[in-house]
């Protein structure tokens, strides 16, 4: 999608999230478009405070649509929660993220990302085997009588998403939600079905199910278990937007993979492709 047209960006003076956090806290909000195709409420916003602007999303809670294996807490909720995640992880994958009043009540607010169109990282091969510097994912229909083999970028970024994914149950990893910026860097986006305290690991990124972890993912998991101990300010900041129950299946699947000292596979359970794909 798009960068928003007409929004007022500026570069932040610096790559410390902190300043960006408080000014999408303390910034004021004006919407300037809408996502009409999202299956909630996405507006597309402006938020300036102390001389500095950028560009933004807005979700608010009363735009959510009920999920009934989502019971409690919010879209927005879990999402502020993936963001916490992923920088107690050290990797920076989701991009700075708040809960805040907005125009339409309380929602989630987070910083927009401009993705590098060029960027490459999910494919269509008429080959059998991904190729160099691809993993496969599997067969995908790309006609009535035509099939084609779906792989992803064999990258560590993305792998780092794969055990983030991992942490904190992504039901809904889809192409659309991977933005590689054009300073390399990779984000991701829209984690509002995460933390469901059953196995919900729908995913784009099954390329290394099963493989052994990289050192890098167990040195990150073990601090995470540490971080995660009741008490931590982690710990704290997690209570306020998930359940107790959420909280402790999180603790499980961090023990997990530490244990098993391997990406997770595929359950069998249910589709383990979220659909659409993109």
């Amino acid at each position: 999608m798009p960068a928003p047209e007409r929004i007022p960006t500026r570069r932040m003076s610096g790559p410390d999230n902190r300043a960006v956090i408080d000014l999408l806290i303390k910034g004021e909000l004006t919407v300037r478009g809408q996502v009409r195709e999202a299956s909630n409420a996405v507006l597309l916003c402006s938020v300036a405070h102390a001389g500095e602007e950028a560009s933004c999303v807005y979700k608010p809670v009363a735009g959510e649509r009920p999920l009934w294996d989502f019971p409690d807490g919010t879209l927005a909720q879990r999402e502020v929660a993936a963001y916490e995640l992923s920088e107690a992880t050290g990797w920076g994958l989701v991009p700075p993220t708040v809960l805040r009043d907005g125009p339409y009540g309380e929602g989630m607010v987070q910083l927009w990302i401009e993705a590098d169109p060029a960027a490459s990282l999910l494919a269509l091969t008429e080959d059998e085997q991904a190729g160099e510097g691809w993993k496969a994912v599997g067969p995908a229909q790309v006609g009535e009588d035509r099939t084609a083999l779906l792989v992803h970028a064999d990258s560590p970024e993305l792998r780092r998403l794969a055990v983030l994914d991992a942490v904190i149950n992504n039901g809904d990893r889809k192409g659309g939600h991977l933005l590689p910026a054009p300073d390399g860097r990779l984000y991701a986006i829209d984690h509002g079905v995460t933390f469901n305290v059953d196995d919900k690991l729908r995913t784009l990124l099954w390329g290394w199910a099963g493989e052994e972890l990289p050192a890098e993912a167990t040195e990150v998991l073990e601090r995470l278990g540490d971080s995660l101990a009741p008490g931590t300010p982690l710990t704290t900041r997690l209570a306020e937007l998930l359940t107790a129950a959420e909280v402790d299946a999180l603790r499980g699947r961090v023990s997990a993979l530490r244990a098993t000292g391997r990406h997770p596979e595929p359950s069998g359970q249910w589709p383990a492709i979220p659909w659409p794909p993109v």
